[in-house]
């Protein structure tokens, strides 16, 4: 750990303290599975209905409707991107990273789910394929796509360097909303939140628990697909730093567009599908 210069002396049993198994906070087993074969059987005659290519340190809404699929793709060159998501009828419901974290691990893969915020606690979007699937967990501990870092925004700049820098991911996120909604900046700022990092490769470091990023292994057509569990409304933006390999908000990093589809299942009855329904928890909190 780091932030102290004096250290308390090791108690004698520190060895067995450390030693201890860890237990797992959430075991996953009894979460809800999405059935992918069915999903992937609606994907595969499911058109293209639109499109939005994000442009470089800039950010993009779209809308997705239930039962539909959207995809992620990186074109041109290496590039990672912040999403976020909200229910479409009502943003008060939004994707939850900490819970999502907790329930699945620190990065997202294939048949995981994005969850929203309380007192929904519903899967808003399935990843149902992931062309990064194979990098798994890197020596350094690193891995893609992860729910731990939460974008790069210009407070955090400016308390360490004195910047005003414009357009990291935040301040993308939020003039994007802004323009999506038209609605003032100061009414769409408290509507962003933690993000999923699409393509990002991070991690903790083993000796100091500081959290790193590193090279995106992603390459143009590499992509990230979902099923849309809920109406969304997302924002993507795609991060000033590019790859991320050493800049994290930067007007010098090579950066380059993301690519965002949307496909419509060709059976719009989807089969007797219906969206996850809201958390089941009364509200009452023991009064």
């Amino acid at each position: 750990m780091t932030g102290s210069e004096n250290t308390t002396c090791p108690p004698e049993d520190a060895d067995a303290r450390r030693a201890v198994a860890p237990v797992i906070c959430y075991p996953n087993d009894a979460l809800p599975q999405p059935d992918l074969m069915w999903i992937r059987s609606q994907r595969e005659h499911a058109v293209k209905t639109s499109e939005v290519l994000v442009p470089p340190r800039d950010a993009r809404c779209f809308e997705v409707p239930a039962g539909h699929f959207f995809r992620i793709t990186s074109v041109d060159g290496p590039q990672v991107g912040d999403l976020n998501l909200w229910n479409r009828n009502d943003l008060s419901e939004r994707f939850y990273s900490g819970k999502t974290r907790a329930l699945h691990g620190t990065h997202l893969t294939t048949g995981e789910r994005m969850w929203s915020s309380f007192p929904h606690l519903r899967p808003m979007a399935t990843i149902i394929s992931d062309t990064l699937d194979w990098y798994g967990i890197d020596a350094y501990g690193g891995s893609v796509h992860d729910v731990i870092g939460t974008r790069c925004d210009p407070y955090t700049g400016n308390l360490l360097s004195g910047t005003q820098y414009h357009h990291c991911c935040h301040s993308n996120l939020t003039r994007a909303l802004a323009d999506h909604l038209s609605i003032p900046l100061g009414e769409a700022e408290p509507a962003v939140h933690d993000v999923l990092n699409v393509f990002m490769c991070t991690g903790f470091t083993r000796d100091t628990g500081e959290y790193f990023m590193k090279a995106s292994p992603v390459r143009p057509g590499d992509y990230l697909e979902f099923f849309a569990e809920i109406d969304l409304l997302g924002n993507l933006s795609a991060c000033p730093g590019g790859d991320c390999s050493s800049e994290h908000s930067s007007d010098t990093a090579s950066c380059h567009p993301l690519l965002v589809e949307v496909f419509a299942p060709a059976d719009r009855d989807l089969e007797g599908w219906e969206s996850p329904a809201r958390n089941g928890y009364d509200r009452t909190h023991g009064r």
